[in-house]
């Protein structure tokens, strides 16, 4: 598993972030890319006894595409400048909470665990879940094992609506988490902890710890939940 040349091209990638430039370095990239889906199979073999969900998912179902799908802005960068995977139940789009490892050099490596997608229907479950289970909700937040791999928490910082949502008071205890459109923590690693032989390890056990706050959002966004 050779992420130091994953981070290498990542690199030269951000320094030559253009459609030329990926076609004359197609066999980097799919080098960069294998490597990639390695280091997320291994993460894949070791989480089963962490989260049950995620036996069966393959990198391939778990890995984002490098090339920009949205078109929408002006940018001129058609790459990103990480390698991502999402790894939740059904594949990396799914609508739940998950699990999200990306590679990008400069200590900008993460696993970021929670919900982060804004559909209105989702977003009301959870904060209807938050607002009957609140001290559940704190409990899981702020328990130690999650806060040891992911000190900041849950963020709130991220995208939120400027007024409380329909049906709750201005006066809501948990205003500040109700507004929140998603509901996420993050841990960063350094280049020098990617190319180490703790990495797959680090990235297992931070799923596990994140896994009781996971498994609480998905519940409230199953149908039956």
């Amino acid at each position: 598993m050779d992420l130091a040349y994953l981070l290498d091209f990542l690199r030269r990638l951000a320094a030559n972030n253009n459609t030329p430039w990926m076609a004359e370095h197609r066999p980097d990239y799919q080098r960069a890319r294998a490597a990639f889906a390695e280091l997320i199979g291994q993460v894949l073999a070791k989480v089963a006894s962490t989260d049950p969900s995620l036996v069966g998912l393959t990198p391939t179902e778990a890995m984002f595409r490098l090339h920009k799908n949205d078109r929408g802005h002006r940018d001129p960068e058609p790459y990103k400048r990480r390698m991502g995977a999402g790894l939740l139940h059904g594949g990396r789009h799914a609508a739940r909470a998950g699990y999200y490892l990306g590679v990008q050099p400069g200590g900008q490596s993460s696993l970021r665990v929670g919900f982060y997608h804004t559909t209105p229907a989702l977003l009301g479950a959870l904060r209807q879940e938050i607002h009957y289970n609140a001290a559940e909700f704190h409990r899981l937040r702020q328990a130690p094992g999650l806060l040891r791999h992911f000190p900041a928490g849950l963020t709130t910082g991220g995208e939120q609506l400027v007024r409380p949502p329909k049906g709750y008071p201005a006066d809501h205890p948990d205003l500040a988490w109700l507004k929140l459109k998603s509901f996420g923590a993050v841990r960063l690693f350094s280049d020098a902890e990617v190319v180490g032989p703790g990495f797959v390890a680090q990235a297992v056990a931070g799923i596990a710890a994140a896994r009781p706050l996971v498994s609480f959002l998905n519940e409230a966004l199953e149908p039956n939940g």
